[in-house]
Formats: structure tokens, sequence, C-alpha cells
């Protein structure tokens, strides 16, 4: 894909998020989307078959760019790793509101088409805290009955409620002390399965 396509899309997801965070998926119109990003409605259609298309790259594009964001800081010890992967998830959120809202709220709906952002949100964002969780369990620092990918679950959604939280009520508080506090749970939470 040319340089030119992809920052053509780009700004079409980046229209298409915040749109969609605004009005729900059925009242954003292809329309609007095209309006939003600057370009002719025919640049969607010439980009994706539609605004269904449109949405399933762009939730694949969103998780990926989350995933990295996350995988970036995996290094040292897995409990620091583990800490330093749910900062990174904070921070992203923090910088990317508008798309964690829509992964909130549109993601979780039921069809075929959500299925497999729910299934990448899993196996590429949630897999990083659960990959973390198995290097425990492999060193027996954790229990070997560990279900690592409940655990990786629950983490990442608590994260993620806790940033949601952040935005919308506490704006003006830095980073690190809610990431603080995230850290005081997950060491209560190593502590209590060892």
């Amino acid at each position: 894909m040319t340089a030119r396509r992809e920052a053509t899309r780009r700004r079409l997801f980046e229209a298409a998020v915040t749109l969609i965070s605004e009005h729900g998926y059925g009242a954003t119109t292809v329309s609007q989307i095209a309006e939003r990003a600057g370009v002719a409605k025919g640049t969607v259609y010439y980009n994706f078959s539609g605004k269904t298309e449109l949405y399933t790259a762009l939730m694949e594009w969103g998780v990926s760019r989350l995933a990295e964001h996350m995988r970036a800081p995996v290094s040292g010890p897995p409990s620091t790793a583990l800490a330093e992967v749910l900062r990174a998830e904070l921070a992203f959120i923090g910088t990317h509101e508008a798309l964690a809202r829509l992964l909130v709220t549109e993601t979780w709906q039921t069809g075929q088409a959500w299925h497999a952002t729910v299934q990448q949100i899993r196996n590429e964002a949630i897999g990083v805290i659960s990959g973390l969780l198995d290097d425990l369990v492999a060193r027996g620092e954790l229990p070997e009955d560990l279900d690592t990918g409940v655990a990786g679950s629950a983490l990442f959604g608590m994260v993620l409620t806790v940033a949601l939280d952040w935005r919308t009520l506490q704006p003006e508080r830095p980073l690190e002390e809610i990431h603080a506090t995230v850290r005081a749970l997950l060491a209560g939470f190593l502590a209590a399965h060892r």
C-alpha cells in the first residue's frame, strides 16, 4: 500500500472513530465519515466496500495499535514488565480515548463482524498480558493451575475501566498517579497467587 493511500485510510479511521464514538455505529453514515475526513464519498468506497468493511478494518487497525503499544515495554522480569504493560495500556487509552470508548461500546456486540475483533483483542492485546502471566507461571511465581487467559482478560478489563474512569471523571490527575494504584492492585494480585 502506498504512503498516500495509508494516510487516507488513517484519516478515514480517525474520522470514523470520532463519529462512531459520538453517535454510534448505526447512526454514522459513510457520507459523514467522508466529510469529517475531508475526502469525497467515493474515496471511502475506493478503500472499502462499505461502512462494515471500513469498521472492521478500523477495529483491526485500532487493536493492532493498542497491542503494539503494549508490547513496546516488555523487558526485564515478567512482574516488572507486566506493570509496564499495564501502564502502556493506561497511556494508550489516555491518548486514544475515543478509540477505547469505541472498543468498549461497539466491539462487544453480537454478530460475526464483531466476533473477529473480540478475538483479535484477546489474541493481540490481552495476549501480551497473558504471555507475561505464563512466564510467571513457568518461573514458579504463580500457581500452575492459574487460568492465565482469564487472568489476562481481568487485568486488561480492570485497566480499561480504570482508564476510562480516569479520563472521564478525573482527567486532571497525572498518569503516574493512576498507574501507582494499578501497580498496587497488580502487586496484590501477584502476592495473593504465590
